[in-house]
């Protein structure tokens, strides 16, 4: 049987909702490549076009399958599969003519919708593919046969789209439940590399974190064991990076064996617990300064802490930090040499400046002040700065003076370097919103930032935010303060929401997404199972559809009389039941006529008995002189029967 217009609409639009799930992920070129087919063959069928020839279809599948591989290296993984499934699907439609057609086109296309969760499972991306299967579940409803050729309006459609997927629920969340879990996805984690953000990476260059600071997504959530620390001391340490090679900061393997340098503190150490976010990154996030490495975590000398694995999904450890310490009071000659390192010719006006003030007989701690005092006088924060060439420090610092954090930091480092005081880049994250509501720390992306770190006598590795000297809201108020990095939300009440909202996405990821093996197995603790079994599982799962079918065929029993009777059917029985309450009872089997012509000499009023006789004339017509009545006709009878009434001055005969 040929689909209808409306029909392949449907499909199309199914189609194209589950290709949306994909579209941040699919090259470019086919990204608008199936965004252009289907509306296209939508206009074809409309004007009545012949069916596409096979001629067509099959080398159009063998150069999906070239250019996948070209853009990809192969047709596997992830990234190259959901591409090609999501190209499959859209040349599905070029040959969907018939009703089976169309039912294998929804198959696939719940297929594309299911293997979108491999890459994310956020509560706003889930919604998102709900409202994809109540459309999905529509378009297969329209497949049908109907014993009218009636064309339902698309809110009717959707209507019964979300009903079919509520009723499906219960037996989902059952499933959800108790079907027993393997101990690590079958395709990995879904934080994989393409939905992960990328995060801090151990090198900076000038304009590496651009992306990162406007990137407003979360990156990490802090729950305090007490009292969270003031906006100021929230320095999340992540990288420690020693190595310049007059453009760009790194950090060389080795630093990350040997002892961790010695820390002193008399303060009371914070207790916190860290939920990161999926970065493919093998470094984690502590607040300065991490006291030792949680468990299964390393922590290097440079106190970065570290995971042997990249992080693919969401990672939770606990760690306690103290924000005043005193960090290496005794610097080895390895670390001293490396942290005055500089590339041989380059920079020469920032070498120059520093000679200067140290052949001035100033002390570290005065050179120290004289370049915070430079960056305080003239120097603006901006997330839109110059490109700088091979010279990047002295043209930052005697030419453009505007960047942002990793600007700022480098060129101080560059400074204290060339004026003989050991220093290193740090970054991590500064700042965070508090959700109250929630009693943890929202960090994102955006609050990445990047400071120094030099080393006094007597005192340590000092950290020293340069930063803070051009920009203090920076630091003092959220990270994006004063910048332009604000600049794309309509207003601060916008931003409070979606801080608020983030609460809503937390609990979804901690209560369903991170609802493993190891939590499943104590989900029947409350009825004496300490550790659940496979065959417990299953018995849980048998017991809980019983109990949803029971309630089902209950419901269904219950209901059973009212869903046989049809609107109008209903409206007519409301009027005899309001007639019978005032003695006008039909009898059994007696049709509207009969009943009419029997009651009438009953009703003294002849303008109430008008009324009722055109009310069942109305009933007879709407019932037996058309084969479907009109729904509109079928409302207006419901509505005058709602409007008749007996009223009690109105005399009935006995």
């Amino acid at each position: 049987m040929r689909l209808s217009n409306r029909q392949f609409n449907l499909l199309c639009a199914t189609a194209l909702m589950a290709i949306a799930a994909h579209l941040a992920r699919l090259p470019w070129w086919l990204a608008t490549s199936l965004l252009v087919i289907a509306p296209l063959r939508m206009l074809q069928r409309r004007r009545g076009g012949a069916r596409i020839s096979a001629w067509l279809r099959v080398p159009l599948v063998f150069a999906l399958l070239l250019a996948i591989t070209l853009q990809f290296g192969n047709i596997f993984g992830r990234e190259p599969g959901s591409a090609l499934a999501c190209g499959l699907l859209m040349l599905k439609l070029i040959e969907s003519e018939t009703i089976r057609d169309a039912r294998a086109g929804l198959g696939f296309s719940a297929f594309v919708l299911m293997s979108a969760l491999l890459f994310t499972q956020t509560f706003g991306f889930t919604l998102m593919l709900c409202a994809s299967l109540i459309l999905l579940l529509a378009a297969l409803n329209s497949l049908e046969p109907a014993p009218l050729d009636t064309r339902k309006p698309l809110s009717a459609e959707l209507r019964t789209g979300a009903r079919l997927l509520a009723l499906g629920l219960p037996l989902a969340i059952a499933a959800f439940l108790f079907v027993p879990r393997l101990g690590a996805p079958l395709w990995g984690s879904p934080g994989g590399s393409l939905d992960a953000r990328t995060g801090l990476d151990d090198q900076m260059s000038p304009g590496s974190m651009t992306d990162l600071l406007i990137d407003d997504s979360p990156a990490l959530r802090v729950e305090f064991a007490g009292e969270p620390p003031a906006n100021p001391a929230r320095y999340f340490r992540a990288i420690v990076l020693w190595d310049f090679d007059g453009r760009t900061w790194t950090r060389k393997p080795g630093l990350l064996q040997g002892p961790a340098e010695d820390v002193r503190s008399s303060d009371t150490p914070i207790e916190y617990e860290i939920t990161l976010e999926p970065t493919q990154r093998p470094w984690l996030v502590a607040l300065d300064v991490p006291l030792q490495a949680p468990a299964n975590l390393h922590m290097s000398n440079d106190r970065a802490l570290f995971a042997r694995e990249r992080i693919g999904d969401l990672r939770q450890y606990r760690a306690r930090s103290v924000i005043r310490y005193e960090l290496a009071g005794e610097l080895a000659e390895r670390d001293r040499r490396r942290a005055l390192d500089l590339p041989n010719g380059f920079d020469p006006k920032t070498h120059a400046l520093a000679s200067q003030w140290r052949g001035a007989g100033q002390s570290d701690a005065a050179i120290l002040q004289s370049a915070l005092a430079l960056f305080e006088a003239s120097f603006t924060y901006t997330l839109s700065p110059p490109l700088l060439g091979r010279n990047s420090v002295d043209e930052f610092l005697f030419d453009t003076k505007a960047g942002f954090c990793e600007h700022y930091s480098s060129a101080f480092v560059v400074l204290m370097r060339a004026a003989g005081i050991p220093a290193r880049v740090v970054t991590g994250y500064q700042g965070g919103w508090w959700n109250a509501l929630g009693n943890y720390l929202l960090v994102r992306q955006s609050d990445a930032h990047a400071w120094a770190e030099v080393w006094l006598h007597g005192r340590g590795w000092v950290r020293v935010d340069p930063t803070a000297a051009v920009n203090p809201a920076r630091v003092e108020g959220r990270a994006s303060a004063d910048s332009e990095a604000q600049n794309w939300t309509p207003g601060s009440w916008l931003l409070g929401m979606r801080n608020r909202l983030d609460l809503i996405n937390r609990l979804w990821t901690q209560s369903i997404v991170q609802f493993n093996a190891l939590r499943q197995k104590s989900l029947l603790s409350p009825f004496g199972i300490s550790e659940a079994e496979q065959e417990d599982l299953l018995l849980a799962l048998g017991s809980a559809i019983a109990v949803i079918l029971l309630l089902a065929t209950a419901w269904v029993l219950h209901s059973g009389t009212a869903q046989r009777v049809d609107a109008l059917d209903a409206s007519w029985n409301r009027l005899r039941a309001r007639l019978g309450r005032r003695g006008l009872v039909s009898r059994t089997a007696e049709g509207p006529f009969d009943f009419m012509a029997r009651t009438r000499h009953r009703i003294e009023e002849p303008d109430v008995q008008q009324r009722l006789e055109q009310l069942v004339h109305a009933y007879v017509t709407l019932r037996y002189a058309v084969i479907e009545p009109d729904p509109a006709a079928v409302s207006a009878f419901a509505k005058a029967v709602g409007e008749f009434h007996l009223p009690r001055a109105v005399r009935v005969r006995d």
